[in-house]
């Protein structure tokens, strides 16, 4: 393509030498920047691609995209803008040609839920016969295609790509998750959105956006900027479900379980196998568990109506959706021992997913919580979280997860300073996670509920830059068996 269509969209500051250049691929990586090839200089957190533009000039880039940073050279153009990494997304969605135009593209945003929610409305709006896209944490898909995930959201190069497969594929709807830091680092720009999603906004990401004022407009950015013609939903039990909807052109509707709103759910029956809700006044079982889960579902059930399918189809389907992998998957023994592995990684998660289960359970179990917090992040929510677990608990496990370049017992150590000193009998360290499993299971008697907290979906556990394979799921199911014969 040639390199003036693809800065179509960019407001350029300054330009040195010629835009009618052929351009084959976009890269932000020095190492990968050839002949033919367009760089993007981005300033990231532990590097700045500006740093390597000598690098690309030498290896024959064509063209640079520079921020603040005067750059000359006879045989490359240099383009001048205001943000590389808002450029990035607008050269990358152009180059792709604008494949979000093609789709019926739908982002759901907040600190819990998202994912949850996207694959429930991948796999209910498949399940009506079209043919969708999935953009996630858990995994990528484009209709029955899986392509593996290593970001909630992409990079807006691999976004692009994404996309446009979509629409090779001919998918009418896609489902993506829109995290925090994409919206912060410009990820989705320049892309069209049919529909917005709010789920709620809770104690997280304080490691990168610093203060929670901070992280709440992060968020509302994305509403401020969908088109006058998309649609977005917001959960109004949520204290910042409002605040979403205040600058944005979208039309705007509301769900919730608790207070007025377009969307609403009530709890009828909430047990293991399944729980009975009404919609708007129309009952459904559905096999999905706990409050939480009333949310996701009422989400999808007011965004199919907002997207123009039957409601008695869609009630019929989302009685069929089954539990998305790593989240309030649980497993029951032959000795009567539950195990649920859910996700559940921030003080509100860890607090609802709890709930639900002092909820469903009977007076005589117990519950047995294994639980830890990732390295390299939001230290602040440690104390907290090991708190909410030892409050809500009968036995706590504290262990690792994903103590990536971090000392597991330092970690370890920040989450026990929310322990009390009455809580502290019931509370066990276990820097391994595997022993930490182990150790619960074998602790359980019949009719016990042993949460498994943190990892869910991930395969691996991160320590010093290696990621060690490792199941939360397959590991306590195996451990149960064993102890089942």
């Amino acid at each position: 393509m040639k390199l003036e269509q693809i800065c179509t969209h960019l407001s350029i500051k300054n330009l040195t030498g010629s835009l009618d250049k052929s351009i084959s691929k976009i890269v932000f990586d020095s190492r990968l920047a050839d002949t033919d090839s367009l760089f993007v200089a981005i300033i990231g957190s532990s590097s700045d691609g500006h740093s390597y533009i000598q690098q690309v000039i030498d290896q024959g880039c064509s063209a640079i995209i520079v921020q603040n940073k005067p750059v000359s050279d006879s045989n490359c153009t240099i383009i001048e803008v205001e943000n590389t990494a808002e450029a990035l997304a607008l050269v990358s969605t152009e180059f792709h040609g604008n494949p979000s135009k093609d789709l019926k593209l739908i982002g759901i945003t907040g600190t819990n839920g998202k994912t949850t929610t996207a694959t429930l409305l991948f796999n209910a709006f498949s399940a009506l016969g079209y043919a969708c896209g999935l953009i996630s944490t858990v995994v990528n898909k484009i209709g029955e295609k899986n392509i593996p995930s290593t970001h909630t959201t992409p990079d807006p190069i691999q976004l692009n790509q994404l996309l446009a497969e979509m629409v090779d594929a001919r998918c009418e709807y896609v489902f993506m998750e829109v995290s925090s830091h994409a919206i912060h680092q410009h990820r989705i720009g320049g892309l069209h959105f049919t529909g917005g999603i709010f789920s709620n906004i809770t104690h997280d990401h304080l490691d990168y956006h610093k203060t929670f004022a901070e992280y709440i407009q992060v968020k509302k950015r994305f509403f401020d900027t969908l088109p006058k013609g998309a649609f977005a939903l917001t959960n109004i039990d949520d204290k910042n479900g409002k605040v979403m909807l205040q600058n944005t052109l979208a039309k705007t509707y509301t769900y919730a379980v608790q207070s007025p709103a377009d969307f609403k759910a009530k709890i009828i029956e909430n047990q293991f196998s399944g729980m009975a809700l009404q919609f708007n006044g129309i009952e459904v079982w559905t096999k999905l568990i706990g409050k939480f889960n009333a949310y996701n579902l009422l989400a999808v059930y007011a965004t199919g109506l907002l997207l123009n399918q039957d409601k008695t189809e869609l009630l019929q389907v989302l009685s069929t959706l089954e539990s998305v992998e790593g989240r309030f998957q649980y497993i029951k023994s032959s000795n009567g021992i539950t195990a649920i592995i859910d996700y559940a990684h921030t003080p509100d998660a860890l607090s609802n997913v709890l709930t639900t289960i002092q909820t469903i359970r009977k007076k005589e179990e117990r519950i047995l919580t294994v639980v830890g917090c990732g390295g390299d992040r939001d230290r602040t929510k440690r104390p907290d979280m090991a708190r909410i677990a030892c409050e809500m608990s009968d036995q706590v496990i504290l262990t690792s997860d994903n103590p990536r370049t971090e000392d597991p017992q330092i970690i370890l150590n920040e989450m026990l300073s929310g322990v009390s000193a009455e809580m502290s009998a019931k509370t066990l360290c276990i820097i391994d996670r595997g022993q930490a499993i182990k150790t619960a299971v074998s602790l359980a008697k019949n009719g016990d509920i042993i949460l498994i907290a943190g990892k869910g979906h991930e395969k691996y556990q991160e320590i010093n830059g290696v990621k060690h394979d490792f199941d939360d799921f397959s590991l306590t199911n195996s451990m149960l068996n064993l102890i089942g014969k």
